[in-house]
């Protein structure tokens, strides 16, 4: 019986690679890439699993998106479309190292895809691989030969490695295609810098001026690089030169007030800034950030009125911008010009009304002023625009305060207070007030209470100090704790006549007159007001030490300051001190 033959069938799969030199400073790189040939059957497979692939991309489920992907190269080790949306993955998880690997492949196996070669480009600049970017820039301006974009790149990666003249080549030819540009000249004057060749940077900029004499940016480009490496003097001549080519360019004025300045011309420096900020066409947002400037020298009443003047002439070339208004109204109220600086917030906000800052400085003016009612309706004016502001509601509450409405006052204070948590100051400020409208409306026991509360936040609060002394004195209760604070309030603020007098009658409180006579006449010398308050209580006191006809006389004074009390009436008639 015959054996049976059995034929091995040996099926041998051809291969095809793909290769991909690169140069790098290290030596040539070899990127290979192994295809094989696919069957219709896998074809179709591979394009079902990356059309699915692309959907659960879109869908942001990019775990199953990276796996379809990975499915599609075990199947398809040259697709390198999944190469190219596998790398975009990679780089959504930061994951550039992975990415460029297979950005790498992909371009190997499609060479002629430019959107390829923008991604590795982008992975080796993550990764800091500055070295293989040059042959990224050198196909990128193969296939698209026309884009400046890929030359700026590449020129910029010859910067980076510090190839100046390769860098400057990159240049020229973007040149020949665009014609001389300011970007062009821009990156080769920093380039020319870095070399130290002041003298071929300025020429290209005399260039430029040469061949449009009218534009004033070349001008300034040529001043400021003059002036930038110590050639004040030719960078002034430049710039005088611009100057008689076109006056009214605001720029142009800016740079020569900073040349004057640095030579220490004062007088010329600002007189070039008035003449920039009277032209309407230079950017506010800068002069306001100039004018900004003078700020820290405040203390100078030369930069009071150097600001002060500027802002004026922001508002004369900027009319219709409530910025300036509302700069000018800040730089008069620097200068205590109060009254010109409401008006100026006014019309700051007549312009633009939703800016709270000016808001609350206009209320706070208007409440500084008296103006009680003006207080009151601005302040519910901004409360209809910013009802959860704190302050605005503290402010609004003093001004009903003032008015002698103290339940609406109250009403205001505790809405401040519970809208504000942190701002120690503020509550403070806030209890104290409610301290003196509790004891306006008889309610003692709140009204110590909230002067706690206010000590509690601030205690080195000297007013909220004064006036619960006071009132404790008033009252004739804990009068030793009234003195402490009392007398902490003028440590704190020295020569304040109203806290003085507090102290004083603290002092006749306790029966302690030679004291209080002390304490008063201090009180009565820092008087800038004619108290008639101190004037009585000077004459209560001295009538206790002994001096009845100097505290009769006294008590007159106190009637012609505007004391018209029947106790004081009864004092001058009975010549005796009445309680």
């Amino acid at each position: 019986m015959r054996k049976p033959i059995i034929f091995f069938l040996f099926l041998i799969v051809p291969v095809f690679a793909f290769a991909q030199k690169e140069n790098s400073g290290n030596g040539n790189r070899v990127v290979m890439v192994v295809g094989k040939p696919m069957t219709s059957g896998d074809s179709l497979m591979v394009r079902q699993l990356f059309f699915s692939a692309l959907h659960e991309k879109t869908i942001e489920n990019f775990t199953l998106a990276t796996e379809l992907f990975n499915r599609v190269l075990q199947s398809d080790p040259a697709n390198d479309a999944s190469m190219f949306e596998l790398a975009n993955l990679k780089k959504l998880q930061n994951d550039y190292v992975n990415a460029q690997e297979l950005l790498e492949k992909a371009v190997t196996v499609k060479p002629d895809n430019e959107w390829y070669w923008v991604a590795l480009a982008d992975c080796y600049e993550k990764n800091n691989d500055v070295s293989k970017l040059e042959n990224v820039f050198n196909e990128l301006i193969r296939l698209d030969p026309d884009k400046p974009d890929y030359y700026f790149d590449k020129a910029n990666v010859y910067f980076l490695q510090k190839r100046y003249d390769d860098a400057l080549a990159v240049y020229k030819q973007l040149e020949e295609l665009t014609g001389v540009t300011d970007e062009i000249i821009a990156k080769r004057e920093t380039i020319y810098l870095k070399q130290g060749k002041i003298d071929l940077a300025a020429a290209d900029l005399q260039s430029m001026i040469t061949a449009n004499p009218k534009q004033i940016r070349y001008y300034l480009l040529l001043g400021e690089l003059y002036n930038s490496n110590g050639f004040a003097d030719k960078a002034l001549k430049v710039l005088l030169t611009a100057e008689k080519t076109d006056p009214n360019y605001g720029q142009l004025h800016l740079a020569l007030a900073d040349i004057y300045r640095d030579k220490k011309n004062y007088e010329a420096s600002f007189n070039e800034l008035t003449l920039a900020f009277s032209i309407p066409d230079l950017d506010i947002e800068q002069e306001i950030k100039i004018i900004m400037g003078y700020f820290p020298k405040f203390p100078d009443p030369d930069a009071k009125a150097s600001a002060l003047e500027l802002s004026r002439i922001l508002t004369v070339a900027h009319p219709d911008d409530s910025k300036a208004y509302a700069l000018y109204g800040d730089m008069l109220l620097q200068n205590t010009k109060y009254k010109d600086a409401k008006i100026n917030y006014k019309k700051s906000l007549e312009l633009n009304g939703q800016v709270y800052e000016v808001q609350e400085q206009l209320i706070r003016l208007e409440l500084g002023d008296n103006d009680i009612d003006g207080a009151l309706k601005d302040g519910q004016n901004a409360l209809s625009l910013f009802p959860n502001q704190a302050w605005l509601n503290y402010l609004v509450g003093v001004a009903y305060q003032q008015k002698k409405d103290f339940n609406k006052a109250l009403s205001y204070l505790k809405t401040a207070a519970t809208l504000e948590t942190q701002d120690k100051d503020m509550l403070s400020q806030c209890f104290s007030s409610m301290g003196d409208c509790y004891h306006s409306t008889g309610d003692n026991s709140k009204s110590d209470e909230a002067y706690e509360k206010a000590l509690g936040y601030n205690p080195g609060n000297a007013f909220t100090l004064n006036n619960y002394a006071y009132y404790l004195s008033v009252r004739g209760v804990s009068l030793d704790k009234a003195a402490e604070m009392s007398k902490h309030s003028n440590e704190l603020q020295p020569g304040t006549a109203s806290f003085e007098d507090t102290y004083a009658w603290i002092l006749f409180k306790q029966k302690k007159y030679a004291d209080a006579k002390v304490w008063m006449e201090k009180a009565l010398s820092h008087d800038k007001d004619h108290s008639a308050v101190q004037a009585e209580h000077y004459g209560d006191i001295i009538f206790y030490l002994g001096d009845t006809d100097g505290a009769v006389q006294n008590w007159k004074k106190a009637k012609e300051y505007g004391g018209d009390s029947p106790v004081l009436e009864r004092k001058i008639n009975e010549r005796k001190y009445i309680e």
